[in-house]
């Protein structure tokens, strides 16, 4: 049970922040409520979502994780948004779309999910196949600028594998 409570905890952080964000609220209900639906939600998955609790508690890793927020929210969709609609407001639709192969270097399933999700998320880019065994995203892309694969993870996901293996690797 110790073990499971370890684990717990730092799933409950993350849920009760969420929460707290969502809610847009700071009232004692709201807090009552978040502690209690991060306290209930976490004890169910931390054995399914936690592998190792000392690494999910590493102030470290969070603060990673939270540069991680602030780059993706603030310059990477800042940047795609800006570019997506100055192509769509261009009359000339300046677009060479296509799928390219993105090689990627991050380990844990979880690295992999927040790489693809961050490049799905982002106007521009989708990641419409993952291939484990060669370790390629392929990406259909709005502006080919290479077929190149490095070429492609340079331009792509590089700066989310950045912060996403110091979060979720090692």
């Amino acid at each position: 049970m110790a073990s499971r409570v370890l684990r717990a905890i730092p799933l409950a952080i993350l849920v009760f922040i969420v929460y707290i964000i969502y809610t847009g609220s700071a009232t004692i209900y709201d807090i009552v409520t978040g502690i209690i639906a991060a306290a209930l939600s976490s004890l169910l998955m931390a054995n399914i979502t936690i592998e190792k609790p000392g690494k999910a508690l590493n102030p470290v890793r969070w603060g990673w994780g939270i540069a991680y927020a602030i780059y993706y929210f603030f310059v990477a969709e800042v940047k795609a948004h800006l570019d997506v609609t100055k192509r769509i407001l261009s009359p000339s639709m300046p677009i060479r779309p296509g799928i390219v192969r993105v090689p990627y270097r991050v380990e844990s399933d979880y690295a992999i999910t927040a790489v693809a999700n961050s490049i799905t998320n982002t106007p521009g880019t989708v990641v419409v196949d993952i291939d484990p065994q060669k370790r390629l995203f392929y990406v259909h892309w709005i502006d080919v600028a290479s077929l190149e694969p490095e070429e492609c993870r340079k331009q792509i996901s590089e700066d989310f594998e950045r912060f996403a293996s110091r979060v979720f690797d090692g």
